[in-house]
This record gives C-alpha cells, sequence and structure tokens, in this order.
C-alpha cells in the first residue's frame, strides 16, 4: 500500500506549507503490524528489534510488548536505546567495536555481545576481568557461512557467504567457540552463534539460511544455546503490497526448534518491522519540463530520504491534491500524465522517483512517500545545503516534535 492510512492523510493535510517536509509516523500501524509477526513466531523464536532501522523513542517504546530485546551496534545506540527502553534487554553487535563501546556495554549490563573478530573476543575477555568480574559475559560468536544453495541470491545486502568485514571465517569461528567452551576465557560465556548473512531475503530464502547455520552450529559437538539467524527480511519497494511472509517463516522457524529442541532461536529484524508505519510528506514547489521530461521538485529531499538514492529504486508515493493557492503569480501544474519527483539539493542524483503516474500535479499539492519507516531520516546527509529538519509526528500518542 502507497497510500497513508487516514489518520496520516489528515494529519499531512492540516499542516501548514511552513511545517513541511515532516515524517508522520502511525504507531497504531505498527503495532498492528508487530502483533501479527509476533503472533507468526514460534514460542521458542525470540525476536529483537535491531535499532538501527529506526531509533526514534516513539518506535523503540511503541514495539516494546511485542519484542524480546533490541539489538544496538554502537556506543550512542546503546546509550540511545537504554534510555528510550530502560531496563529492557540488549545485544551488542556490529564491527570495530571500540575499548569505550565496550566498557560502556558492560557498565550498563549489557546481555549479550555478538564478537566479530579474535581481536574483539580477547578486547572483550580483558576488559569483562576488570570490569565485571563477578559475573560471566554471555557471547555469540559471529560467523560468516559460506552459502552454496543460491539461498543468497536474490539479496540486496549480503553481509556473509562472501569475503566481507563482518564476523568470522568457519574455522576461526569454531576455534573461538571452543575456547570459550573450554574455559579459556573464564569470564565470558558461550551463549550462542550469530550468523545475521544477508538482508532482502523472501520467507524461503531465510529458512534455508537460518537452516545452513543450524546444520552448522550442530556439528561444532558443544552446541551452545541460541542461535542468532539475524533480519533482512525483504521489504519489496517496487511491489510494496507485497509483503515478507511471517506465517511461511514462522511455520519453517517452528519446524526447525520442533527438530532441535536444545536449541532457542532469536532473530532480529529492523526494517520489516517498521518500514510500513511511516510517510515522508512534502509540497510540491514547482513544476517544470527539460528535454520533454516533467519534473516536480519538492521541499526537502534526498538529504532527508536518503532510501531511494542508496538503494537506487523510486519511493513508493502517492499525491494529496490541495485545491488552494496563495500566492498572486500562476500555479504551474503537469501537462503529461507522469513525473519525476526531485528535492531541492544541488545534485542530479536528488530524485525520489521517477515517472510516477500524476496528471495534473500542481505546485502546491502534497507528495506524501511510502515505506519510510526505516533507514529513512536516520541515514540521510543531513546538514548537505542546511536545509531546516522535517517535523515528526507519532500518532496516537502525546509527542509530536
Amino acid at each position: 500500500m502507497t497510500d497513508p492510512t487516514p489518520a496520516v492523510r489528515d494529519r499531512i493535510l492540516a499542516l501548514p506549507s511552513t511545517e513541511l517536509p515532516a515524517y508522520v509516523y502511525d504507531l497504531a500501524a505498527l503495532r498492528t503490524h508487530a502483533t501479527a509477526v509476533r503472533d507468526a513466531l514460534p514460542e521458542r523464536v525470540e525476536l529483537y528489534y535491531a535499532a538501527k532501522a529506526n531509533p526514534e523513542p516513539e518506535i523503540l517504546a511503541a514495539l516494546g510488548p511485542y519484542v524480546d530485546g533490541y539489538e544496538v551496534s554502537s556506543g550512542g545506540e546503546l546509550a540511545h536505546v537504554a534510555k528510550a527502553v530502560p531496563g529492557r534487554p540488549l545485544a551488542f553487535g556490529g564491527p570495530g567495536k571500540t575499548p569505550d563501546e565496550v566498557t560502556a556495554a558492560l557498565e550498563h549490563g549489557v546481555e549479550r555481545f555478538h564478537v566479530e573478530s579474535e581481536y574483539e573476543l580477547r578486547m572483550l575477555a580483558e576488559l569483562a576481568r576488570r570490569i565485571a568480574p563477578r559475573r560471566r559475559v554471555a557471547v555469540l560468536p559471529r560467523v560468516n557461512l559460506p552459502v552454496t544453495d543460491g539461498s543468497l541470491a536474490g539479496s540486496a545486502l549480503a553481509m556473509g557467504g562472501r569475503p566481507t568485514p563482518f564476523g568470522m571465517d568457519p574455522v576461526r569461528a569454531e576455534a573461538v567457540v571452543h575456547a570459550l567452551a573450554d574455559g579459556t576465557y573464564p569470564h565470558l560465556e558461550l551463549r550462542g552463534i550469530h550468523a545475521h548473512l544477508a538482508s532482502g531475503l523472501q520467507a524461503a530464502e531465510q529458512l534455508s539460511v537460518a537452516e545452513t547455520v543450524v546444520s552448522w552450529v550442530t556439528a561444532l559437538g558443544v552446541p551452545p544455546a541460541e542461535v542468532n539467524v539475524g533480519g533482512g527480511m525483504t521489504v519489496d519497494y517496487t511491489h510494496p503490497e507485497r509483503r515478507f511472509d511471517w506465517a511461511a517463516y514462522g511455520n519453517g522457524l517452528a519446524r526447525l526448534t520442533e527438530a532441535h529442541p536444545e536449541l532457542t532461536l532469536r532473530i532480529e529484524p529492523g526494517r520489516a518491522l517498521t518500514a510500513y508505519c511511516g510517510w515522508y510528506a512534502t509540497e510540491v514547489l514547482d513544476v517544470k519540463r527539460s528535454h520533454g521530461e516533467e519534473f516536480a521538485v519538492v521541499r526537502g529531499g534526498t538529504h532527508h530520504l536518503r532510501t531511494p538514492a542508496t538503494k537506487g529504486h523510486d519511493q513508493p508515493c502517492s499525491v494529496l491534491p490541495v485545491d488552494t493557492w496563495p500566492h498572486p503569480w500562476p500555479r504551474p501544474a503537469a501537462e503529461g500524465e507522469r513525473i519525476t519527483v526531485a528535492g531541492q539539493l544541488c545534485t542530479p542524483k536528488d530524485v525520489l522517483a521517477r515517472q510516477v503516474p500524476a496528471p495534473g500535479l500542481r505546485a502546491g499539492d502534497r507528495v506524501v512517500f511510502s515505506l519510510a519507516g526505516a533507514y529513512a531520516w536516520n541515514i540521510s546527509h543531513h546538514a548537505f545545503l542546511m536545509h531546516p529538519e522535517p517535523g515528526f509526528h507519532f500518532l496516537d500518542t502525546a509527542s509530536a516534535r
């Protein structure tokens, strides 16, 4: 669905031009989706939210009843999430952890550490000895498994199955597992294995990856209690109505846990949880023709919503016509059936969507981009050209800024 929900539509139309662009989040829609995801998962599958997808405090709090914890990937995310949802379990992942970040995580009492290398393991062991000598810190070594069955072929972003800076080769990861199991690091506890290999996968591909990871884990001889198979559930920006099949995925994970009753599986979706609850709303400033093609120039652009430029797609959008025109000069309007929507930046890459069907689009009309609830504002290059930041509105909460 590209159209905003009725509540979002009403809020966007009620905003004055001076308060655009704006992000508008429907927290009721987020809760409905999170409920469906949670209900599709078997009992022995834990659900952590990858905060990097959208760390807005209102989003984190709305997801609270439906997730078992949150995954953070930096000291900044750790401090932010811990403040936004205090007391909730946290897993600390990501490559290139600094000693200061690991120290902060240990002092905070982070539940699990995803260890990316032998160096990181040794650093964690020494810092745990100094900072948390009375407890054993839970560790999940991250393994970069080769995948030969083609299940990563449809991946939009591969973090494993090939040379990457993420995790360890299987031989190295196995050595780390055995070192943890035999007491080489007395302040660390082997809790599980982490193996997030790719993003943008369908349910069948995700299940194939999970089966590959579990098969490798059970062959170790010292099977841990948990296997984290990561996130990366696909969000289809070309066909937004095609959502990840959570029911099929949940059924497959149920079969996997039944076959391996000694294991608890954990998943860490981000984008697939929050993408559908957010919209980026803006206003058409100008309509113009260039070499036979029509363009609508809107307030803001890809420095607010970087996703289409990063992924090379057209962001799904819809038009909300506005009848009033408050200016004394003529109101430009599209002559053709399709128009390319561009932002205000001084670069030809500032394109949000190409050849959008929008006959009669006029300056002053509103364009609303859907699937903007993840990897949108928080990954954008905000300071370029120093335009004002967008507004943020969280419907059905008391918060708006």
